[in-house]
C-alpha cells in the first residue's frame, strides 16, 4: 500500500483579501450560456474548461475557496481554455483573471499540482457526468478539476461583484441540491490525499 500524497493546507488567517474591478458574467442565465456554448462549439469544437481546488484549513478542518456569484450560485475558480491551450497554464491564467492583483508584484505563484477529476457534458444541457458515455462520440465539453497547491501566504484579488466564500469539505459532501454534482463530489476526490494542516 503506498503512502497518499500530501497537502500541506494554511490556515485561512495566513491569506490577505482584496478588491478588484467586476468580472462581468458573459451569461445571465443557464439557457445563455448553452446558446453560447453551441455558437463556441461550431466554431472551435469541444469546450475545454480548467478548475481549480484552492483549499485552507479553519479549525483543522479543510475547506474549499469557492466563488459566489449572486446569492446563490457557486463555483470553482477557473474556466475556459484557448484552442491548443495547455491545460496547467490555462489554469494559471484563468486564476490570475479571477484571483490575483492587477500588480505583477502580487501574483500569486500558482502551483498545479493533481487532475483530481475529469467531467463530461454530452449535450448541450446541464448535466455533467464524471464519464463520457459510451454512444456519445461528440461531448461537448470536458471539465478537468487540478488541486491547486497554494503557498503560505497570498494576496487575492477578488471582483467585486463576486465573493470568495471557504466551505469545509463537510458541508460540500453529498450536497448536491446546493453545490450541484461536480462540486459535491470534490470530498470523494481528494480522499486519497493526506491534509498536513501546518499550524501558525
Amino acid at each position: 500500500m503506498g503512502t497518499s500524497p500530501a497537502v500541506n493546507v494554511y490556515p485561512l488567517a495566513n491569506y490577505t483579501f482584496g478588491t478588484k474591478e467586476p468580472k462581468m458574467e458573459k451569461d445571465t442565465s443557464v439557457a445563455d450560456r448553452l446558446a453560447r456554448m453551441k455558437v463556441n462549439y461550431m466554431k472551435e469544437g469541444m469546450r475545454t474548461s480548467v478548475e481549480a481546488i484552492l483549499l485552507v484549513q479553519e479549525h483543522n478542518h479543510p475547506h474549499i475557496l469557492l466563488l459566489q456569484i449572486g446569492n446563490t450560485f457557486c463555483k470553482l475558480p477557473g474556466g475556459r481554455l484557448k484552442p491548443g491551450e495547455n491545460e496547467v497554464e490555462g489554469l494559471k491564467r484563468k486564476l490570475s483573471s479571477k484571483l490575483a492583483a492587477n500588480m505583477p508584484s502580487h501574483q500569486p505563484n500558482w502551483q498545479v499540482g493533481e487532475c483530481v477529476a475529469t467531467w463530461w457534458r454530452p449535450n448541450f444541457e446541464t448535466m455533467m457526468y464524471p464519464y463520457c458515455p459510451p454512444h456519445i462520440t461528440k461531448p461537448k465539453e470536458c471539465k478537468k478539476l487540478f488541486l491547486v497547491h497554494l503557498s503560505e501566504r497570498e494576496y487575492f484579488a477578488v471582483p467585486k461583484n463576486l465573493k470568495l466564500l471557504a466551505v469545509p469539505l463537510f458541508e460540500l459532501y453529498d450536497n448536491v441540491q446546493r453545490y450541484g454534482p461536480v462540486i459535491s463530489t470534490i470530498p470523494q476526490q481528494l480522499s486519497r490525499f493526506h491534509f498536513n494542516m501546518v499550524h501558525p
